[in-house]
């Protein structure tokens, strides 16, 4: 028996398994459904012993598996999504590494394999290496080593994922027939095959347990009508006449097909039969019919009616996050629009402070040329304005020498 004790899981914020509790007993195969990212790898990855939980327990046969691994998973066999196959190793090989490692005495290991090997339909391909194996012979290695050491509880993580339809019907056989000697938790996507192969069914949302039952329990819990369909080759008016008299009906739809014959649905409150009411109803107006069925919910439309609100669930936060990111969005444009004017508004003012720079450069440049040029002009006349003075000293001074020779 298996006990999970207000179990919890959390990564960071994210709360992957929330405060779960159920009971697992004896000799039964049970259904573990929920959508995806419902929690239930990681609840069976917590009772293997693979992930060590947040919060609570899981008792395993008296052995809890935090305080005591090792007693609890020698109770247990774990097929995971993936087989945990060794590609190298032959078929018959890497069964022994397994039996070791569960300390199966040397002495009985021959035994054992031989008969694992008989029952899961493997031992034609013993010796070959297991990458040479198709999809469904993989599998079914990966349950034998499931099974070695003999284990009370096998565990199932979607067991049929990736095979064909011939090994589907295989894989299902074989799981039906592992029921009938240990307990089974089968996790699966395929509703049909939950319906046709377990006795119980845990459907968990959000990490949360939502329903436990057998699934004809969980179709009478969750249905408040029942829908029976009549066929009739008589009249449309006939058949209505007829099944107006049936006191519980609430609802009654008529159609006629291509071949002439008279389709009703009748709906009437609650879960019990109401066939023999409307076969009798039928009868006393002489009403022949060719059938009288009555529609039961699947185990899909109890699946979709206990998870859907968390689709809505889902729904509303990626809408939240999508609104998160358009406001964030909105805010980085924001930014990134002042960010542009002001870049703008600084190019600007650069632009505007270079010419003021440039026009000071070009006029300082210009003063600076003036004034040399000034400069040159008045350098210039001092020099002519010297030059003429000395031509003239010059001019006075030849003028007395003549002078003075002519007076002698």
């Amino acid at each position: 028996m298996i006990e999970v004790k207000n179990l919890t899981k959390k990564y960071g914020d994210h709360v992957a398994v929330d405060n779960l509790s159920f009971t697992v007993d004896e000799g039964q195969v049970y259904g573990f459904l929920g959508p995806n990212g419902a929690g239930k790898s990681t609840t069976m990855n917590i009772m293997t012993g693979y992930l060590a939980p947040t919060e609570g327990d899981v008792i395993i046969n008296g052995h809890n598996i935090i305080e005591e691994p090792e007693a609890a998973k020698k109770t247990v066999g774990y097929l995971p999504e993936i087989p945990p196959l060794y590609v190298d190793m032959t078929v018959r090989e890497y069964l022994k590494f397994v039996a070791e490692l569960k300390k199966v005495p040397k002495i009985e290991i021959n035994t054992v394999l031989h008969d694992i090997m008989d029952e899961l339909g493997v031992t034609d391909v013993a010796d070959r290496l297991i990458r040479h194996l198709s999809k469904g012979y993989r599998q079914r290695v990966g349950f034998a080593q499931a099974l070695i050491g003999n284990p009370e509880t096998l565990i199932l993580d979607e067991p049929t994922v990736g095979l064909d339809p011939k090994q589907i019907i295989e894989i299902r056989e074989l799981i039906k027939s592992l029921g009938r000697k240990h307990t089974v938790i089968l996790s699966s996507h395929i509703l049909s095959e939950v319906s046709e192969i377990c006795d119980t069914v845990l459907i968990i949302s959000k990490g949360k347990l939502v329903a436990c039952d057998t699934p004809e329990n969980l179709a009478k819990g969750q249905s408040e009508t029942a829908s029976v369909t009549v066929t009739s080759p008589d009249s449309k008016t006939e058949v209505l006449q007829a099944l107006l008299t049936v006191a519980q009906a609430e609802d009654i739809s008529i159609s006629v097909d291509d071949q002439k014959l008279v389709h009703a649905i009748v709906t009437v409150p609650g879960n019990e039969d109401p066939r023999r009411e409307i076969v009798q109803a039928l009868k006393s107006r002489n009403c022949e019919y060719y059938s009288v069925d009555v529609k039961k919910a699947s185990l899909e439309d109890i699946f979709l009616e206990l998870t859907a609100n968390e689709k809505e669930d889902q729904i509303a936060e990626d809408e939240e996050a999508m609104d998160d990111k358009t406001e964030a969005d909105s805010a980085e444009a924001s930014q990134g629009n002042d960010t542009l004017a002001l870049s703008g508004f600084q190019s600007n003012a650069e632009d505007s402070a270079a010419g003021e720079a440039e026009s000071a450069a070009a006029a300082a440049a210009d003063a600076a040329s003036g004034a040399v040029g000034n400069s040159a002009d008045a350098i210039e006349t001092a020099v002519g304005k010297t030059a003429d003075a000395a031509e003239a000293a010059a001019h006075d001074a030849a003028s007395g020498l003549t002078g003075g020779e002519d007076r002698k």
